[in-house]
């Protein structure tokens, strides 16, 4: 496809003007048609000239993610199969993430042989996997009279992490140090966790179920078994990603709150050196990263967290835990991070939450609705804000006696506001590793 450009336009803006002469000189309007048809001669020559797509090669080298907030540089390299420098136009659809299909225009001078090196800095608008790379090129004729437009796919996918991605990945080392440092560390306690370590001569004041009656016979006195805890526990990360989450607090949907959340608690986790696992649900599952240790873990962690998707559906319970329960055998702290309205419309998730006990040791996060418990204590100043504060009132008080009810089924209940939701999950997972709860 060719488009005249500026230049050729404005020429024939300045024609069209003169043309009007021809009205008081009849004998000049054979010269203006000559001069008409000598610019479209022009054009066409210049359109025939201009680069096509077979003379364009661009190559990009992008970062493997992006951490959202953060500017990063994709890197393009163009080279032109012509003798003669070539002016360029060139509009890129960038993956969702990146911006989309808004994105500026680029002007470029491309010499021939050394090409031209291109640093286009972005800065990721939301979080999420995204796919894109066509790109649409005007190529300039060398007369400035006519542009050659064209366009072709370079794909790539583009993965957009929550902001503290990057640092959290560089200070797990650090952090590893530090929490040694302070003392946070897996202790023996002899006698007592599950890993067995050896045997040893039973003591006064030992409980008799610690004795290990073969080696008694074989010693002639009593001998004890002794353990030491667990120096790795597991802790799988459930993401409700259905309807519930979608729902936005200062415009920001309650699903990003979940999704930094859950990012702090795998950080925390692989500090510990405790495998970690995810399950991204709705009506269906979304994505599954089976548990398992340190920076590979959790990148597929992040992997799975990025690309989590809210979607206007109910969720589908029984499968999401029928799903976790067949995958995972070995006891874990389950976290489901999910909401609840009330008993009736969270009938399913009060219903099969339990279902993972005695198992696992499962712990519910629900964020509570700021907006909503402002308009439950507020005052009202019409009619109208006083229905609003006896409906929010209800709704409340409902939410409580599900979360109630879920609590008392033998599920831990978390429930905090989303900017707060990151702090108390971690802290919550401190204190479960201290009380040897795990």
């Amino acid at each position: 496809m060719t488009v005249p450009s500026r230049r050729w336009l404005l020429g024939a803006a300045a024609l069209a003007a003169v043309a009007l002469l021809g009205v008081r000189w009849p004998g000049a309007a054979a010269a203006m048609l000559a001069l008409d048809l000598a610019w479209i001669a022009a054009f066409a020559i210049d359109a025939a000239l201009a680069p096509r797509r077979r003379d364009l090669e661009v190559t990009r080298g992008s970062p493997a993610a992006f951490a959202l907030g953060r500017p990063a540089a994709v890197r393009y390299h163009w080279r032109v199969r012509a003798r003669r420098r070539v002016t360029l136009q060139v509009r890129e659809r960038l993956p969702e993430p990146l911006g989309g299909a808004d994105t500026p225009l680029r002007v470029l001078e491309v010499t021939p042989g050394a090409g031209r090196d291109e640093v286009l800095e972005l800065r990721p608008v939301h979080r999420g996997v995204g796919v894109g790379g066509r790109i649409g090129v005007r190529a300039l004729g060398p007369l400035g009279l006519a542009w050659s437009q064209f366009s072709f796919d370079l794909p790539w996918t583009a993965t957009v992490y929550p902001g503290l991605v990057a640092a959290s990945l560089r200070a797990l080392p650090l952090q590893e140090a530090r929490r040694r440092e302070a003392g946070l560390r897996n202790v023996r306690r002899s006698g007592e966790g599950r890993l067995f370590e050896g045997l040893r001569e039973w003591v006064p004041g030992d409980e008799p179920r610690i004795i290990d009656w073969k080696a008694t016979a074989r010693h002639g006195k009593l001998i004890a078994r002794q353990y030491e805890d667990e120096r790795r526990q597991r802790v799988m990360i459930a993401v409700d990603a259905g309807r519930l989450l979608t729902a936005e607090v200062g415009g920001v949907p309650r699903l990003e709150a979940v999704v930094a959340a859950a990012l702090h608690l795998a950080h925390a986790a692989v500090e510990h050196d405790d495998d970690i696992g995810l399950l991204v649900f709705a009506d269906t599952i979304q994505r599954y990263v089976a548990p398992a240790r340190g920076r590979r873990a959790l990148r597929a962690v992040l992997d799975g967290l990025a690309a989590a998707e809210g979607r206007l559906v109910e969720s589908d319970y029984p499968a999401a835990f029928r799903h976790l329960s067949a995958h995972n055998r070995k006891r874990a702290l389950t976290v489901l991070f999910t909401d609840v309205i009330d008993r009736t419309a969270s009938d399913a998730l009060v219903a099969h939450a339990a279902t993972l006990r005695p198992r696992h040791l499962p712990m519910a996060v629900t964020l509570r609705n700021p907006e909503i418990e402002a308009l439950a204590t507020g005052r009202p100043e019409s009619a109208a804000a006083a229905f609003e504060r006896a409906a929010a009132e209800e709704l409340l008080s409902a939410r409580e006696a599900a979360l109630a009810e879920i609590g008392a089924r033998g599920v831990m209940v978390l429930d905090v506001p989303p900017g707060s939701a990151s702090a108390a999950v971690v802290e919550r997972y401190h204190q479960l590793k201290r009380r040897g709860l795990l």
